[in-house]
């Protein structure tokens, strides 16, 4: 959908000048621009990888100044708003900043804001979305309180807008630390480990020499680093999808994620429980939380050999499991059952 937008007004043709390119990802279409005038700004790892893929080096943060640029709209209005300011932040007074998103992720509110601003013009709506440039004024012009800042999440915790529960720890979270067991295995890593308060509470109980935390969004990792300062904790930006340790664990702990954008897909919780089973011992256990009405139960008996729920309400049900299938390997019989 945005390189349709981005049709429309570069024509297929590469901006002339250094682009600044933010918020661009898997399915951004690209390939018009030459990658060696243009700085990728990605904090997400698999939109990286992808980025990686069409020829470009992303970076997490801004670095330098450039000609133009093009921010791609997040679904969260201050993150939105943090982008805009940070791509003007590096762009002179009289550039052009191209401004491209989705009606459902507030484009319409976005362009009203911004003609109260400064010059709008270029226009173009397409797939359910809108581009359209902002000429720079002079500095000062965007809101100060636009700008990136730190969000108390909870007592201990900052967080920054764009991630996952920002303004508090997640119920569902809240749910599994409730139900975890007293004594954790030595070995344990919190897979999707956002900013860090999951692994706070597993850190707190005995048994914990290592703690393993993965998580997509760097800018969530760098708050978990800030948040989790216990010398146990080693923190990987990673796609938990396809995360790998040298020597497996005998504990998993996570909350996965069950959306892709707002479309919900339940695959991706799917997608974390075969990373859990390949991370995890024969004799490693898994403990996990899901919205009720996710049907995992079913991938858990495809991957573990004992399965069972611990607990829940009308939201959420926590599961564990254990007796981690090897690839390959044959599922034993369930238990009262002969060959």
């Amino acid at each position: 959908m945005a390189g349709s937008r981005l049709e429309l007004v570069f024509g297929g043709v590469p901006p002339e000048g250094r682009l600044l390119l933010i918020g661009a990802g898997a399915t951004s279409d690209l390939n018009f621009l030459d990658p060696a005038r243009v700085q990728a700004v990605q904090r997400l790892y698999p939109d990286v990888v992808a980025l990686k893929a069409q020829g470009f080096a992303p970076v997490t943060e801004v670095e330098g100044q450039f000609d133009l640029g093009l921010v791609f709209l997040p679904r969260a209005k201050a993150e939105a708003h943090a982008r805009i300011a940070e791509a003007a932040a590096h762009l002179p007074s009289g550039a052009s900043l191209w401004i491209d998103g989705q009606k459902t992720d507030g484009i319409d509110a976005i362009l009203k804001e911004l003609r109260a601003l400064a010059p709008v013009d270029e226009v173009q709506s397409r797939a359910h979305g809108k581009i359209f440039r902002v000429t720079l004024p002079d500095a000062g012009w965007v809101p100060e309180n636009w700008a990136a800042r730190d969000i108390e999440a909870a007592p201990g915790f900052v967080t920054r807008a764009g991630v996952f529960s920002a303004d508090g720890p997640d119920p569902a979270s809240q749910a599994l630390a409730a139900h975890l067991p007293e004594k954790l295995p030595s070995r344990v890593v919190d897979l999707g480990a956002g900013w860090g308060w999951l692994s706070a509470q597993i850190l707190q109980r005995p048994g914990v020499g290592v703690l393993h935390l993965v998580e997509a969004d760097a800018v969530a990792l760098d708050c978990a680093r800030r948040n989790v300062t216990d010398p146990r904790a080693q923190f990987h930006w990673a796609d938990a999808r396809d995360f790998k340790l040298p020597e497996p664990v005998n504990g998993v702990v996570m909350n996965p994620p069950f959306h892709e954008g707002r479309a919900a897909d339940p695959r991706l919780g799917a997608d974390f429980i075969r990373a859990a089973a390949r991370l995890l011992t024969g004799a490693g256990r898994l403990w996990m939380v899901a919205n009720r009405h996710l049907p995992y139960e079913q991938t858990l008996r495809e991957v573990f050999a004992d399965v069972a729920e611990l607990g829940g309400d009308s939201r959420f049900k926590i599961l564990t499991a254990t007796g981690a299938q090897r690839p390959g390997a044959r599922k034993p019989m369930p238990r009262g059952r002969k060959r």
